[in-house]
């Protein structure tokens, strides 16, 4: 079994890196350059521009968290992160110049912040899983430099960086709590690697994918009511007030309903579960055994946490509605907060398109209309990478060819139906 590790051990870690830093820096003043590809140097140059971006972004990220910690020590734990941090990307700046591509000045880029801001809003266990992606991301990468290094020397100082990634990531297990009987901080890694994101990204993704339905919906409409009527101000005015009305009530109501039955759902199954623990309770321990024995675990391992588990019966049931069913109670949103948030930002989408139209008519009006919601369309795919984690500039410009598309479509819909209604 992994030892144990106290946040006193794990800022030794910290040190005996930060030390062995030291140790290359005065080995590479010495070091030979060797021979290699072009291509593999690019790579290499490009690999390493993003690392001293990472972590730089990481430190600022460890420094703002450090100054809302209202816990001395845990205060002291991250800013000693940031600084470690920020050794790294030194280190990396001061090779980038060496091969000839010093990094600049850095600064933040719009989405960096809002991502940020998110972090800071979120709770301590949601922030530190956000911080623990991020260095999982950051080893990644690591690997990848590791194929493309100049010398031993750069191999030997990425192989220590990212020692130090995955000693931050035990010190992000403390904040959660998990190091205390870490196998089974290992199975909740296992069982919740990809729930972070839901729970971090909460309404304001649900916020988002509404402003684009509502959008869509409108734009279409609008688009082709248009191409029917000679953009006839007062058709397109009515519809796509009804259009937006109508598609910010039925995505409110769906929202609620969807959520009010997936947890009727949830909560009857977990009664279900709770009765067979009161009458079957070895049987369900020794289920429970077998789960963690199928992840992986020794039979010794799985017998102690599935043992430790049963004395803790509301975590087992927890534990157990999870394994069997694939249910957990922190992946399920308040059914009232998914429909206000899903209502008033279909609301908000819809009214792009059609707001143009309040204030003018006919072709101008249209004219206007496209030009704000092609924008929109670009603002709103460009904020989806809050949540998908995707290139802002790729997400914007495919949701806006998606926009064009659409209106073109029912515009030249409306445009062949227009003799048929005169």
């Amino acid at each position: 079994m992994p030892p144990r590790h106290s946040l006193s051990t794990l800022r030794g870690d910290i040190v005996t890196a930060k030390e062995a830093e030291e140790t290359f820096i005065s080995k590479s003043s010495n070091r030979e350059k060797e021979n290699v590809p072009m291509s593999n140097q690019k790579q290499f140059i490009s690999g390493l521009l993003q690392a001293w971006r990472d972590e730089m972004l990481s430190a600022r990220n460890y420094h703002a968290l450090a100054e809302r910690e209202v816990n001395p020590e845990k205060r002291k734990i991250l800013e000693r992160l940031a600084e470690a941090e920020e050794q790294h990307a030194e280190r990396w700046a001061k090779r980038l110049r060496e091969l000839g591509a010093g990094p600049g000045t850095f600064s933040e880029t719009f989405i960096e912040r809002v991502r940020r801001w998110v972090l800071l809003r979120s709770d301590t266990n949601v922030a530190a899983k956000m911080l623990e992606a991020g260095e999982s991301e950051a080893d990644k990468l690591y690997d990848v430099l590791l194929t493309n290094a100049q010398n031993e020397s750069d191999r030997l100082s990425l192989t220590e960086a990212q020692r130090d990634e995955r000693a931050h990531n035990r010190v992000l297990e403390e904040f959660e709590g998990r190091s205390a009987h870490l196998p089974q901080s290992r199975l909740e890694t296992i069982l919740g690697r990809e729930k972070w994101h839901v729970r971090a990204g909460g309404w304001i993704g649900q916020a988002i994918y509404g402003v684009n339905d509502g959008l869509g919906a409108a734009f279409g409409v609008v688009s082709g009511v248009a191409g029917a009527t000679h953009a006839n101000g007062q058709f397109v005015l009515l519809s796509g007030l009804a259009t937006a009305l109508a598609s910010a009530l039925s995505m409110g109501s769906g929202a609620y309903l969807a959520m009010k039955s997936e947890r009727e759902v949830y909560e009857a199954e977990f009664e279900r579960e709770k009765r067979e623990i009161e009458e079957n309770p070895e049987e369900e321990r020794e289920e429970l055994q077998l789960f963690y024995q199928l992840k992986g675990f020794t039979e010794e391992e799985a017998k102690t946490m599935a043992g430790r588990m049963a004395e803790h019966p509301d975590q087992m049931l927890k534990t157990l509605a999870h394994e069997e069913l694939g249910l957990s109670e922190q992946t399920f949103p308040n059914e009232w907060r998914s429909a206000f948030s899903a209502t008033i930002s279909t609301a908000i989408g819809a009214a792009v398109p059609v707001i143009p139209f309040m204030f003018s008519t006919g072709m101008t009006a249209l004219m206007i209309s496209f030009i704000v919601s092609t924008m929109a369309h670009f603002v709103v795919g460009a904020s989806k990478v809050v949540v998908t984690g995707r290139s802002w500039l790729k997400s914007g410009v495919e949701m806006t060819l998606i926009g064009i598309g659409e209106a073109a479509v029912t515009y030249t819909i409306g445009l062949l139906i227009s003799p048929a209604i005169g």
